[in-house]
Order: C-alpha cells, then sequence, then structure tokens
C-alpha cells in the first residue's frame, strides 16, 4: 500500500495465530476478544458464522502494526479492531472496502475502532453511531466483599435452558439500564443452547445459590487465552438484586482464575455506574476503553 502498511487477510484461525500470536502474547489483556474468539475458531470451527476473516496489518519494516477481525455473529457482523496507528487504520479501512464488503459497523479498541468506522462512512456516504460503551478492567488486589450466604456451583446440563434464558435476559436489563433499546444489536438473540452447552463443557458457567439452595444469580467467563480468563456474563435477576450475590460470586469466580494463574479481566458497560463501582470495589483497575459503533 502506498501509505508502506499492507494488510494480510485469511479466513483460517490457526494460521492468523500462528503469525500473530507472538504479537499477541506482549499484550493479551487488550486483546482478549481476538485471542479468545481465534482460539475458539481454530480448535471448533467458524459454525454459521456470516463472516469470518482475520487481518494483520504490517507497517513500512515489517513488523506488525495493528489487528483486526470480522466474526461478529450478530447484524451487522461489525469489524473489531485493536490499537493500530492511525496510518494502519487508514490502510485497513481501504484494504476493507477493495474486498467489496458492506460494512455496516465497528467495535474494538479506542481511537483505533472510532478512526476505522469514520473513514468506511466517508468512503462510502454513510455517517456514525455512537453505541454501546465498554470499559476493560483487570484485577489488581482482589478485595474480599461483605459475606453473603451461599456458595458458588458450576451450572449443571439440565439446567441449560435455564442458563440461556438468564444470559439472554442479561443482555436486555443491560440494555434497560443503559437507557437503549432492548436487544439493539442482536447479540442476544444470537447467543444459543450450542454456547451455553460449550460453556459447560469448558467448566465455565457458574450459579450461586443462597442458603436455601435456590439459584440467585449467574456468572461465567472464557477459557484462558495467553493466559488470560475474561468474566462475563454476570447477571442477577431483577427480584435478587442488592443483595451481594453478584459481588460475592464475581469474588469467588475471580479467585479460582487468580489461583490457577491467569490474570483476570472483564467488561463494563460505561453506561452502568453500579457495576462499575461493583468491580473497583472488588479490586478491578481501568486498562483501556472501547466502543461499539453503527455505520448507516
Amino acid at each position: 500500500m502506498s501509505s508502506g502498511y499492507d494488510v494480510w487477510f485469511t479466513e483460517d484461525a490457526g494460521e492468523f495465530l500462528a503469525r500473530s500470536g507472538e504479537h499477541l502474547a506482549h499484550d493479551p489483556v487488550t486483546g482478549t476478544v481476538v485471542t479468545t474468539i481465534a482460539q475458539r475458531i481454530r480448535d471448533s470451527g467458524r459454525g454459521s458464522l456470516a463472516h469470518c476473516w482475520f487481518a494483520v496489518v504490517t507497517g513500512p519494516d515489517g513488523a506488525i502494526s495493528g489487528i483486526a477481525m470480522r466474526t461478529a455473529p450478530f447484524p451487522p457482523h461489525p469489524v473489531y479492531l485493536l490499537a493500530m496507528p492511525d496510518d494502519a487504520v487508514a490502510a485497513l479501512s481501504a484494504a476493507v472496502l477493495a474486498r467489496g464488503e458492506d460494512i455496516g459497523g465497528a467495535t474494538g479498541l479506542r481511537p483505533a475502532a472510532d478512526l476505522f468506522a469514520a473513514a468506511i462512512a466517508h468512503r462510502t456516504g454513510r455517517q456514525v453511531v455512537n453505541g454501546v460503551h465498554h470499559r476493560l478492567f483487570e484485577l489488581g488486589t482482589l478485595v474480599a466483599p461483605r459475606p453473603v450466604p451461599g456458595r458458588l456451583r458450576p451450572v449443571r446440563a439440565d439446567e441449560a435452558e435455564h442458563a440461556l434464558a438468564w444470559v439472554q435476559q442479561f443482555f436486555a436489563d443491560a440494555d434497560e439500564q443503559a437507557g437503549r433499546l432492548a436487544g439493539h444489536d442482536g447479540e442476544a438473540a444470537a447467543f444459543d443452547i450450542d454456547d451455553v452447552r460449550r460453556k459447560l463443557a469448558e467448566e465455565v458457567l457458574w450459579f450461586w445459590e443462597d442458603a436455601e439452595g435456590r439459584a440467585v444469580h449467574l456468572i461465567g467467563a472464557n477459557p484462558p487465552a495467553y493466559g488470560v480468563s475474561r468474566i462475563g456474563p454476570v447477571y442477577t435477576p431483577k427480584e435478587e438484586r442488592r443483595r451481594g450475590w453478584a459481588a460475592a460470586a464475581v469474588a469467588e469466580v475471580s479467585r479460582l482464575l487468580r489461583e490457577r494463574g491467569d490474570r483476570v479481566i472483564l467488561f463494563t458497560d460505561q453506561a452502568n455506574p453500579t457495576s462499575n463501582a461493583l468491580y473497583q470495589a472488588l479490586g478491578y483497575e481501568p486498562v483501556v476503553d472501547t466502543v461499539r459503533i453503527d455505520i448507516v
């Protein structure tokens, strides 16, 4: 490319990780979404994904300057970007459009995702609409919350439908708490029973049950990638909130993940001050902001 940046595409997650793994290992926290999804697709296949590609942007010196992917299972299948220089973003946007793709959104680390969306909108005569703003946190020193009755336990196979209903309600409630239209981006609908069963097989889905044995909270995580485990979703039904279940569950899962040697991270919705305050009280520290942008 004339800027001195080159963009390499592949639909092979294993090939992508072989080429970019050393680069991703330098910052496995901010690269968490890319690494977990790439590993999952490498190991289990792309399934029914409408779009599935990974991109590596190299600079004039041949070194990797940026990483992107398009694997979102929900419309408009936004492109996900990690941090990269402005010129690398420009090269990526031009290369993606040269592939003939209709890009309806961007997501990922700021400001790369913002710049990419703006470039696509400018080149295609459209405009950007800022949507969801998240913040990535990493656990520092774990601070124990106040004790509550009950315990953490794995979700059982016969509870898969129950867990799925709560995961889908998690997305709806997150939108409501942030003042957004529920289901605005289709992410909840894209999460199905097969995803729940996969998490059960990976042993990364739990209920907090109270002293009477009732499930009162759901918490999940992702298998570790490059030594980093990401917690989520974290969901308490409305009738069970303000009782300390979420704090207890997040603290216990954080402890379990750290004890096995993982760095522990999670995302929060910046429009939800309650969850942001909860995680910081437990010892989570902000790392980077991300954004989801629609191009209309």
